[in-house]
């Protein structure tokens, strides 16, 4: 059974029935006297089992469902919403979302996108892999990984638990445009997080693997295994001197650093004008051998999709090249607002990479660091938007002469964005892929670490 055909039986309702919801709205908007509308109809499932010490702690199961409309006339706007999609339920919504319309101000950047931008004939990305896995399999599965971390070190003493989740979902985006698109997707995880002690000191780490086919996670015992070595490798961690370094953001938090950047170049706060990266088309922002892709149709990704949440088709293109920002992140909205054209991103970005033309291997950036700090775990929110200032808690290990020296913790790091982005000497190419933004491990040239 092909996964599309398999998407029919796995689901509350046939994706053809989404299709039919989605038409009836389009014709009691028209019938209400909007003059465009659009709607996204879906229908999801999911199921999570966390087993914690060798026993079963939880099972959720979840289906979820729900349509939003949105009307326009002429240049004013309603939205309304529900989960309900009994015929009277669905007429109630529209002729809410109309009744709300009436009462708006006229916005000169409302409406729908403009229709030759809409996609035509789009890709098949590979984006729904149904994991057909009863809850005992889950148990077990959950079970191994957690038995592979406690495996892993004989200090690991605790565990907060293995936890296995199947998430598969499918929706119709629509519009009075004659656009109608849409299929279905999955999500799943594996993750596993331990505690180990020795002495006073009790450190946790975790590690997790996502991916849209469950035959590309990584395996229970891999996942479980690294979960206890990065925690038992954390024990006897210390606070160390004040002082300013090179810093290494470990790969699966280095991608935070591109998210940065994207939401500074994202229309909304552009429009805002709270980006301190406003007007930056054309400026070197990054060290001038970085390059960001980002890749919209790449088979099984994460954050792939054929069109955007305004049913604009997606394209590849460079949004860094050399150092220098050749684009923004734009939903039609927002680029009516700046007076430029979508880029497709309503909704969000689509598989954003970063990389330069030499990537290193770990041990390799250790090498080029010498003396400096390794950071692989974040805490705390502090960044600011307006002026790209960054402090964040962390914690991670003391490197002396290219070699991992010994555990720290309960520091601060802080820069600012602008001179964190042109100060990368080099990217890793251990990239972990866990969402739409993807970097090895990224090395910064200098940053104030705040310790005692």
């Amino acid at each position: 059974m092909n996964n599309l055909l398999a998407s029919d039986s796995r689901f509350s309702y046939p994706l053809g029935t989404l299709q039919q919801i989605a038409r009836d709205i389009l014709v009691h908007a028209k019938q209400g006297g909007a003059t465009a509308c659009e709607t996204n109809v879906s229908d999801g499932f999911g199921q999570t089992v966390t087993v914690r010490q060798d026993a079963v702690e939880t099972i959720e199961y979840n289906r979820d469902k729900g349509l939003s409309v949105t009307v326009y006339i002429g240049q004013k706007r309603g939205n309304a919403s529900t989960s309900d999609f009994s015929p009277q339920a669905i007429s109630d919504t529209v002729a809410a979302a109309l009744s709300i319309a009436r009462y708006t101000a006229d916005d000169d950047c409302a409406g729908l996108a403009d229709a030759e931008l809409l996609a035509q004939d789009y890709p098949q990305l590979d984006l729904y892999y149904p994991w057909m896995l009863s809850v005992e399999e889950a148990i077990e599965l959950a079970k191994q990984c957690e038995q592979a971390a406690y495996a892993a070190d004989k200090r690991i003493t605790n565990s907060e638990g293995a936890t296995i989740s199947v998430s598969e979902s499918q929706f119709i985006y629509a519009n009075s445009l004659g656009f109608m698109g849409g299929y279905p997707l999955s999500r799943h995880s594996m993750s596993c997080a331990v505690i180990a002690e020795q002495g006073d000191s009790k450190q946790r780490d975790y590690w997790y693997s996502v991916a849209r086919d469950a035959a590309d996670l990584e395996s229970p015992e891999m996942i479980g295994q690294k979960a206890g070595a990065r925690s038992a490798a954390r024990l006897g961690a210390r606070k160390i001197a004040t002082c300013d370094v090179p810093v290494l953001f470990e790969a699966p938090i280095a991608s935070g650093l591109i998210g940065h950047f994207a939401s500074a170049v994202s229309g909304g706060n552009l429009y805002r004008k709270s980006s301190f990266l406003l007007d930056s088309i054309g400026q070197q922002v990054f060290a001038p051998d970085i390059q960001i892709l980002e890749l919209p149709h790449i088979h099984k990704g994460l954050a792939s999709g054929a069109f955007d949440d305004d049913g604009v088709a997606t394209i590849d293109r460079k949004v860094i090249e050399n150092g220098i920002v050749q684009g923004y992140f734009l939903g039609c909205y927002s680029a009516r607002k700046l007076g430029m054209r979508t880029t497709g991103n309503a909704g969000g970005t689509h598989n954003l990479i970063m990389h330069n033309a030499t990537p290193m291997d770990f041990k390799a950036m250790l090498k080029k660091m010498h003396t400096g700090l390794l950071v692989t775990e974040l805490l705390g929110h502090g960044v600011n938007a307006v002026t790209g200032d960054y402090s964040r808690g962390a914690s991670g290990y003391w490197v002396e002469n290219g070699e991992i020296a010994y555990p720290v913790e309960e520091i601060t790091i802080a820069g600012n964005l602008k001179e964190i982005f042109r100060g990368i000497l080099a990217i890793g190419n251990d990239v972990v892929v866990r969402g739409s933004k993807q970097s090895g491990s990224v090395l910064i040239d200098r940053m104030t670490v705040a310790g005692d």
